[in-house]
Formats: structure tokens, C-alpha cells, sequence
């Protein structure tokens, strides 16, 4: 009998894991809106733009799950610090390889791991652009050209993230602007 991990892992079709993971949410809770299908299309999106090589399927179901301990409630400062690491022990209670859960863990820096995924990277950059053109409660959405500003010039500014160029490159060519 496989896992939770083996089963969504294997599942092929983008639109099944989403379900899957949705299904989950609903039986456990786990944290699962509308910004996680965001991100998630936003990092396939890039995958497949810029022909990155690196395991799509991996990515799309980190993705997915990374922030299933998320808390919805932004007053709280070291729950959002741990998340991704109080996320990545549920991860590996359900089944998931410790390397895909440093993936998840590495979203964030809070965790300090060292080395770092390269996936982490590319959910880095999802997670913070992902965040700041949705709109939350405690402020309206960026629009992109001033999203991508704050990512690159403050909230990723002197974080060594390899594929920041690659991304800024598919931004800007989404988007129909000049590099």
C-alpha cells in the first residue's frame, strides 16, 4: 500500500494533484487557498517557460504543499517565522523524503539550512512574488512591475537565489516589458 507522498508524487495530471491536495486540506485542515494554486501555477509556469531543468512534478507538488502549516492570521510573528519548518515535520509524519521536505523548508530563511535546495530557491521566488501580488488583509495587492520591484530591491535584496535572473527574465517577458 503506497503513502500519501507516493501517491500524489505519482499522480501525473496538474489538475488531479491539485485535487488531491485540496481533498487533503479538507480532511486534515492543512492550510489551502487560492494563493497556493497561484504559486503553484506561477512556478510551472516558469518551469516550463524558461526550460528549466529540474524535476517539474517535484516542484508543482512542493508547491502544493509547502504551506500547509501556514497561519492565516499575520499578527503572530514566530508562527509565520516557523511555518515552513513546523510544515516540513507534518510533511515527513505523511511520508515525504527528508530531501523534499528541506525543499519545503527552505521557502523561507528563518531555518538557516545550509546547503540549500536549489527547488527552495524556485519556491522562494513564487512564495514572495505570489505574496505580494495577492491581496491580503492587512494590505492591497501590488500590481507586477511594483511587486517585482519590492522583490528583487527589499524582500530578496542580498539573498543569493540562483535562479533570480532566470525569473526576473520570465516576469518581464509575461509580462511584455523590456529587461
Amino acid at each position: 500500500m503506497e503513502n500519501f507522498a507516493d501517491y500524489i508524487l505519482n499522480e501525473d495530471n496538474y489538475i488531479r494533484k491539485i485535487e488531491i491536495a485540496y481533498y487533503l486540506h479538507k480532511k486534515t485542515r492543512i492550510f489551502f487557498d487560492k494563493s497556493v494554486i497561484c504559486k503553484t501555477e506561477l512556478a510551472r509556469r516558469f518551469i516550463e517557460t524558461m526550460n528549466l531543468d529540474v524535476d517539474e512534478n517535484l516542484i508543482i507538488t512542493a508547491c502544493l504543499l509547502y504551506a500547509n502549516k501556514k497561519v492565516t492570521v499575520a499578527s503572530d510573528f514566530e508562527k509565520i517565522k516557523f511555518y515552513a519548518k513546523d510544515g516540513a515535520e507534518y510533511l515527513s509524519n505523511i511520508g515525504f523524503s527528508d530531501r523534499f521536505c528541506r525543499i519545503c523548508e527552505g521557502v523561507n530563511r528563518y531555518s538557516r539550512l545550509n546547503p540549500r535546495e536549489p527547488e527552495s530557491d524556485i519556491l522562494e521566488l513564487v512564495d514572495n512574488l505570489g505574496g505580494l501580488l495577492l491581496q491580503r488583509e492587512d494590505r492591497v495587492n501590488y500590481g507586477i512591475q511594483q511587486a517585482m520591484e519590492l522583490l528583487v530591491n527589499k524582500n530578496l535584496k542580498n539573498v543569493p537565489n540562483r535562479y533570480m535572473d532566470l525569473f526576473k527574465e520570465f516576469i518581464y517577458k509575461e509580462e511584455g516589458v523590456s529587461v
